[in-house]
């Protein structure tokens, strides 16, 4: 499985592209930043990160896309500017027919770290452990999209399986109702 991971934002949009399967060592494909000037006009710098995201997308070929979801901040003009990076991250994604998948931070820092509430530094050395690199990805924004994409191989096949649950139960039931 090849996942590009999304860390949203306007200024620094981290990605990264792990590959692998549960259970199995990963490997780091490629992690860096999409930047865009702070001082940009808001259609322009989303224009950025859309054509940051789109060469990722052609260069690695990702089958999933994970993005970190979106969580209420003190800062509303933070946290709508991360969610306009998310919207297009998922747009890229869609475009293409590539199935997204959405992350919350505690959610990734438990997965790689086995604590919700660890610091970008434990989740940057924990990405650097089982990635097998040399040091942690710089700046903390790549090493985050890796986390999101790490999250993900190891999530995805449980969440798949209880999504199947649900739908079996769900038709299972439906047969049992009077129509």
């Amino acid at each position: 499985m090849r996942v590009l991971g999304v860390d949203p934002g306007l200024t620094r949009c981290g990605v990264g592209v792990v590959e692998g399967v549960a259970g199995r060592p990963l490997t780091m494909l490629g992690a860096g930043v999409v930047r865009t000037p702070a001082d940009a006009e808001l259609g322009h710098r989303l224009v950025a990160v859309e054509q940051g995201i789109e060469q990722w997308l052609d260069e690695h070929r990702p089958e999933f896309v994970a993005v970190e979801r979106v969580f209420s901040q003190h800062n509303v003009r933070t946290v709508m500017g991360t969610a306009q990076a998310s919207a297009v991250a998922m747009l890229c994604a869609a475009r293409r027919g590539i199935p997204v998948a959405l992350h919350t931070p505690s959610e990734v820092k438990a997965a790689v770290t086995g604590s919700g509430r660890a610091d970008k530094a434990q989740v940057g050395a924990m990405v650097t452990r089982l990635l097998r690199l040399s040091a942690p990805p710089k700046p903390a924004d790549a090493a985050d999209a890796l986390a999101l994409a790490i999250c993900h191989i190891w999530r995805a096949p449980a969440q798949n399986r209880l999504q199947q649950a649900v739908a079996l139960h769900t038709a299972t039931a439906s047969k049992g109702r009077p129509a």
